[in-house]
């Protein structure tokens, strides 16, 4: 995710990284070209557009913008609503944490194991997630934080996230068993739980659900026959200055649809989408922090203004 703060006018204008032209500028350029090629055969033969007007391709341009608004208003409501659903997975394994190692007994037998076992659990989740909407391994992260009684039935396992849910689920029956907390406070680390299999569940259906393709296809193809036919209503106006006009209007268009192409799929690892590897490295240092430990992986910092 690109986290410029204050961006000079010579980033707006110049950065490459974040923008949607190395995706575009193809388009844009043929285009341009198509432009130029049209305005030099209306300036030698002066008769060959006239008969054309920009008054459709204002109708069908404002058409066009009502689609591209259209869509980009319910790429980015997916690309909130994941954003949102990630805070929550912050706020609930912090939660099932503080839960964890305030009210389980540290007194009783195998009660520091077990508060470490169920936040190992927690951090496994929190980073099987990022992978299986990553469509990354995730054996070298998740393995480091599980028993390796359970490391041959979870190769296993069809969706990695929801066994370590399950595990964390033995975790609190085992606590319920050996009288490590109260019936009360399982109850509420249960809520937890299910509060974290609310998250996954919810980033499933973001993941797996795709905009309508018949509306996408409709957009896809009304912004080239725009942009394709647009220079024969302005090469008679505007002369030689058609090709830069064009030129603007297609990197608008196209870029509004490549953009939210884009942020469709929110999980992704463009630098438009969520920083899923900097929330899941937080949720790691700050639940081996609760445990007390010391050996902490390093804070991931924003390089040249990207955090992945």
């Amino acid at each position: 995710m690109i986290v410029f703060r204050k961006p000079n006018a010579f980033n707006v204008l110049f950065a490459l990284r974040g923008s949607i032209v190395p995706r575009i500028y193809r388009q844009v350029l043929l285009i341009t070209l198509i432009s130029t090629l049209i305005a030099a055969v209306q300036h030698w033969v002066p008769s060959s557009f006239s008969s054309y007007g920009a008054a459709p391709f204002t109708l069908l341009g404002i058409a066009l913008s009502l689609f591209l608004g259209f869509r980009n208003n319910a790429s980015y409501q997916r690309w909130w609503e994941a954003r949102t659903l990630l805070g929550q997975l912050v706020y609930e394994s912090r939660s099932l944490t503080r839960q964890v190692t305030s009210f389980i007994d540290e007194k009783a037998v195998g009660a520091k194991e077990t508060q470490r076992r169920m936040v190992y659990l927690n951090i496994a989740f929190a980073h099987a997630m990022r992978h299986r909407f990553r469509n990354s391994s995730p054996w070298a992260e998740v393995e480091a934080y599980i028993a390796p009684e359970h490391h041959e039935s979870m190769r296993r396992a069809g969706n990695l996230p929801e066994y370590i849910l399950r595990l964390l689920g033995q975790e609190l029956g085992h606590c319920r068993r050996e009288g490590l907390t109260s019936d009360l406070m399982i109850q509420n680390m249960d809520n937890r739980v299910s509060s974290l299999t609310v998250v996954l569940s919810a980033c499933e259906r973001i993941h797996n659900t795709p905009l309508p393709f018949a509306y996408t296809l409709l957009v896809h193809r009304t912004t080239y026959l725009y942009c394709f036919l647009l220079p024969f209503g302005l090469a008679t106006s505007l002369g030689w200055v058609t090709p830069l006009v064009c030129g603007i209007i297609a990197y608008t268009f196209f870029g509004l649809d490549a953009l939210n192409e884009e942020i469709t799929d929110p999980f992704g690892e463009e630098p438009n989408h969520l920083p899923l590897t900097t929330i899941t490295r937080a949720i790691e240092i700050n639940l081996l922090e609760a445990l007390g430990e010391t050996d902490l992986p390093p804070q991931i910092t924003p390089d040249n203004g990207y955090l992945p």
